[in-house]
């Protein structure tokens, strides 16, 4: 679809607007450039323009000047002005989104060939140029401050187009992840009990709801297998790293041979576990 679609400048003035509508262009998958008297004649070779292409160059080699607004749309049979509908009369105006999804439908039975004309950076369209279209294409903007860059502008036409077009698959950039299964968070969820009650954190004779809120927690989470590893390396560290504290505690003075177990009724631990 691409070969039906033609975007044309008017009366271009910067050179780095030309070079970054080529880009634009070419991102979205269109070639067909079209310059109306730009300022300068030799403008898709200027230094800037070629910069501000940043790999379109093929785009430039390709695109064409012509000295009137009707040469440059010879062919085309839709063409869509980015301009506000003059005041007296005119082409009807739409937000570009709505009208491209409408036009795009339409083109298995229309065949239409497209062009997307835009104007000059500081005046825009002329009412004539805009007159010889067939729609008017809006962007929403701020009502405070709507002024749009052309190359920004051309971007975002064709983007839309593209879009309505049916658009590129997003290439995904990382491997799907391998999720953990029930019994993997089941045996961390198994490692962390047995280290919470060897410090001393949960009490195996009133556990109240401590485990099935750590469940409900790894669930929501919706942990890796890599991330199961994670969990359990971590709890192996906090367990080898609380060792020699609970070896202290059997063979310091009054040790009584036996691990510290849960703290009495009369005295709170510093950390209670969720009821």
């Amino acid at each position: 679809m691409a070969d039906f679609t033609r975007f044309v400048l008017v009366h271009t003035s910067h050179a780095g607007n030309v070079g970054a509508a080529a880009r634009a262009l070419k991102v979205m998958g269109f070639g067909e450039l079209v310059l109306v008297a730009p300022r300068f004649p030799d403008v898709l070779v200027h230094e800037e323009t070629v910069a501000m292409a940043s790999g379109a160059a093929d785009v430039l080699v390709r695109a064409r000047i012509v000295p009137t607004l009707a040469e440059a749309l010879q062919g085309v049979t839709w063409a869509c002005a980015t301009a506000m509908t003059p005041r007296d009369f005119g082409p009807p105006t739409a937000a570009p989104r709505e009208h491209l999804a409408a036009l795009a439908a339409g083109l298995p039975a229309t065949g239409h060939r497209v062009a997307f004309v835009f104007g000059p950076e500081r005046t825009g369209l002329a009412n004539d140029d805009v007159y010889r279209c067939h729609q008017c294409l809006s962007i929403p903007a701020d009502p405070g401050y709507g002024s749009l860059n052309l190359a920004q502008a051309v971007q975002v036409i064709a983007y839309e187009w593209r879009q309505a077009l049916g658009g590129f698959a997003v290439a995904p950039r990382t491997a799907p992840p391998q999720w953990a299964d029930v019994a993997a968070v089941q045996g961390a969820l198994g490692h962390w009990q047995g280290v919470l009650e060897r410090i001393g954190f949960l009490d195996p004779a009133a556990p109240k709801k401590l485990l099935p809120r750590l469940n409900q927690l790894l669930n929501r989470a919706g942990l890796t297998a890599e991330e199961v590893h994670i969990l359990r390396g971590i709890a192996r560290a906090v367990d080898d790293a609380a060792g020699p504290a609970r070896r202290g505690a059997l063979q310091g003075p009054g040790a009584l041979g036996t691990l510290p177990g849960p703290n009495p009724p009369d005295e709170a631990p510093d950390v209670q576990p969720p009821a």
